[in-house]
């Protein structure tokens, strides 16, 4: 198959294009290279570089992406190509409603410009907002507190009003929150500027490039005091797209949330790092940060209940291990 990956140049975007060059398909990659990295696509693609090209483009370059889907006569898209920064959005809302929302219309008309009716969509559990209940599952209410999900609920408002008028246009959105480690062969990784993550944090402070790192605040209602999150193995993450993209009728509008089922906590997290690394670096508790809930983790039975897929990898060792890995061997990120 011919598939379109957006942001392929990206951490996720990068993951995807490995597993479907690797599985035989014929990758056209698309990314702005705003955060992504040129090299990160090269090696994803190494195993068949002859079946994979990269257009530096823009989501908002519609002209040039209905023309490249036309001529490497794609079938599908997956979009991953999203700016993701939480405070980012509330200083610069306009940027986010511009790259997330506008983008993926102007996707979608390049789309129909070539003739393309399936898309599966990365979208964010940050739709929710903060839930009534945990686990999250898909009919919860939403209500985003941040420009970041409200740039991504209306993704997915665009895609139903679409599908509504084009009958055979199918569409997935899957929501998930915190993307871990990295391939488990070691050949790509995690290289965000700035690292916003939890566990590339953490491996910095293992190695040495961070004197520390904090937990923000010990004090809430769960087990150990602290936050509880959901963490989904990048590995993981690509193959629910792939599975949700092969299983796609026309005129399917499917909604996922993806995750373990199980919500970890920052010290989890930390002990993880420490226990994988074998570095008892310091951390030190910093207030809690405004707007943060003790508990957001996701259920995902109803992906489960529809296409069999689950998580394989459902504990922080493997996920630390694996981006560990990369990070020794890369521990200034991609060259470029």
């Amino acid at each position: 198959m011919n598939i379109l990956v957006t942001g392929a140049a990206g951490f996720i975007g990068s993951h995807c294009t490995k597993r479907l060059i690797e599985d035989g398909h014929t990758v056209l990659g698309l990314d702005n290279l705003h955060q992504g990295h040129r090299s990160a696509f090269e090696a994803a693609s190494a195993a068949a570089p002859d079946r994979a090209t990269l257009l530096e483009a823009s989501l908002l370059d519609t002209d040039a992406i209905a023309a490249a889907l036309k001529q490497h006569q794609i079938e599908a898209v997956i979009n991953f190509a999203a700016y993701a920064l939480v405070g980012e959005s509330v200083e610069q809302p306009l940027l986010y409603y511009k790259n997330n929302t506008a983008g993926v219309v102007s996707l979608l008309e390049a789309m129909q410009a070539a003739g393309v009716k399936r898309l599966v969509h990365s979208s964010t559990c940050a739709t929710y907002g903060e839930p009534d209940d945990v686990p999250i599952v898909e009919t919860e209410k939403q209500q985003p507190i941040n420009p970041y999900g409200w740039s991504k609920l209306f993704n997915e408002r665009v895609f139903l009003d679409y599908a509504a008028a084009n009958s055979d246009f199918a569409f997935a959105a899957l929501r998930y929150f915190n993307v871990a480690g990295s391939a488990s062969d070691g050949t790509i990784g995690e290289d965000h500027n700035p690292e916003t993550h939890l566990i590339p944090i953490l491996l910095q402070a293992a190695f040495g490039k961070r004197e520390k790192a904090y937990i923000f605040g010990d004090d809430y209602p769960t087990p150990d005091g602290t936050c509880i999150r959901d963490y989904v193995h990048v590995e993981d993450l690509v193959d629910a797209h792939v599975t949700v993209l092969h299983k796609m009728q026309p005129g399917d509008r499917r909604i996922y949330n993806l995750g373990t089922g199980n919500g970890l906590s920052v010290k989890q997290i930390i002990d993880a790092v420490k226990q994988v690394t074998g570095v008892d670096f310091p951390v030190e508790i910093a207030d809690r940060r405004p707007g943060d809930p003790p508990e957001l983790w996701a259920n995902p039975s109803k992906i489960k209940a529809e296409l069999d897929w689950q998580a394989k990898y459902t504990t922080p060792e493997p996920m630390v291990e694996h981006a560990w890995k990369w990070f020794q061997a890369n521990p200034d990120g991609y060259k470029d």
